[in-house]
């Protein structure tokens, strides 16, 4: 069966693990926020006869994706508490 099973779970982890590095690593996290930010907003914004609600949604996933890098990559690493 598809999608079940310890290598599924360790897929997930691994691939949990490098988006985190990716969103850790401020450069990289700006970079590919904006990279997505400008993709969906290039979809938003253009007038194209194929569009369907597919391609809304993944420019609405995109965009929301890149804004959420973008703001990783300018605040940085932050502490978990404060004392």
């Amino acid at each position: 069966m598809l999608g079940v099973g310890p290598q599924h779970n360790k897929t997930m982890k691994r691939l949990r693990g490098a988006l985190l590095r990716t969103a850790y690593a401020r450069r990289a996290a700006l970079a590919i926020g904006a990279a997505l930010l400008a993709g969906a907003m290039w979809l938003w914004l253009g007038d194209f006869g194929s569009e369907t609600a597919l391609i809304d949604g993944l420019a609405l996933i995109a965009g929301a994706t890149g804004i959420a890098f973008l703001v990783a990559g300018l605040q940085g690493r932050r502490g978990d508490w404060t004392e």
